[in-house]
């Protein structure tokens, strides 16, 4: 029924009066995109999916010439230290580390979370240090004060953010710095340059033969997820290459038997690809291609450390129980 209109104008109808309501706009608060640190190589902006990635035979995705002259260098700079003078081998160790946890805590900013640098660094050099003067014990009490160290440090900047910062402090000591002693517990004993050395090859020929027999006959991706290019057969490869490597290093540089250095060189293979995934998923989770950009065709050096860290405390437990060490 139309209604007068007290101005004086046309009739209203109710149904009219209805259609002219307001709308209103409601301002919404939009993502903004977060810049990377520099250094960390962002994924490409057009970059497919990773399940959409295919793994086709004969693409590598970085420079492989300029990627071995790079490991061999690396390679060389290992075996002088061992060659030279044994504790040398500590402060090749604690370079790649330090370099490493600068890596990952840039790289963690890029999902603002912002560990703290000091006490890690600090904390870092105090483990490899005590873990040569002291072996195990050494490295228990240091790993407890680097963390709390860490966490301590980190009530400086306020409660918001603290667990998220905390934690990723506790990862990272646990990732980087406490496997890399591993090594330093490999080295203390009259054969540790032996053992390093066995340590390192297997752990470098989990790579070639994984990429070789990936590249050849790869078929069937492990984590089309995580990493598109890793397959079933590149595992095989790694397997089969660690284990003849490890038969050799056992066998003949350890004394040890045969069937050690393969069982010893299979659970290398397994450990370097796990490690390798783990960090795979760590930059998809970042939305990062790689740690940094140090080493030509490599990216960052956590990007080479990461199959040699979780390897590193598997080599150390089995090598223990195979070939009891001498210390002198």
């Amino acid at each position: 029924m139309p209604t007068g209109n007290p101005a004086g104008g046309p009739p209203t109808h109710p149904a009219s009066i209805h259609n002219r309501a307001r709308t209103v706009e409601v301002p919404v608060d939009r993502p903004t995109s977060i810049a990377e640190p520099p250094g960390v190589q962002p994924l490409p902006a057009d970059a497919a999916p990773a399940a959409e990635v295919a793994a086709e035979p004969g693409r590598t995705g970085r420079d492989l010439p300029l990627a071995i002259a790079v490991g061999v260098g690396l390679g060389a700079a290992i075996i002088a230290s061992l060659a030279v003078y044994r504790p040398a081998f500590l402060a090749v160790l604690a370079a790649a580390v330090l370099i490493s946890v600068w890596e990952l805590t840039r790289a963690l900013r890029s999902a603002r979370v912002r560990p703290p640098k000091v006490p890690l660094v600090l904390g870092s050099v105090a483990m490899i240090a005590l873990t040569w003067l002291s072996g195990p014990s050494g490295l228990a009490v240091t790993t407890m004060l680097t963390v709390l160290a860490a966490l301590v440090w980190r009530l400086s900047d306020g409660p918001v953010g603290y667990f998220r910062d905390a934690s990723a402090a506790v990862l990272i000591t646990a990732y980087v710095p406490l496997l890399a002693c591993f090594a330093v517990l490999m080295l203390r004993p009259d054969d540790g340059a032996a053992r390093i050395v066995a340590f390192i090859l297997t752990v470098v020929c989990s790579d070639v033969g994984g990429y070789a027999a990936g590249v050849l006959f790869g078929k069937h991706p492990m984590s089309p997820t995580v990493s598109p290019k890793k397959s079933w057969e590149g595992l095989c490869g790694s397997v089969l290459a660690c284990m003849i490597v490890g038969v050799l290093m056992v066998a003949l540089a350890l004394d040890g038997s045969w069937w050690q250095g393969a069982l010893y060189g299979a659970a290398i293979a397994v450990t370097a690809t796990l490690g390798d995934l783990g960090e795979s998923i760590v930059k998809r989770d970042l939305g990062i291609k790689d740690m940094g950009s140090l080493l030509p065709g490599h990216g960052g050096l956590m990007d080479r450390m990461d199959s040699l860290l979780p390897s590193a405390a598997v080599a150390y437990l089995l090598l223990t129980v195979f070939v009891p060490p001498v210390l002198s």
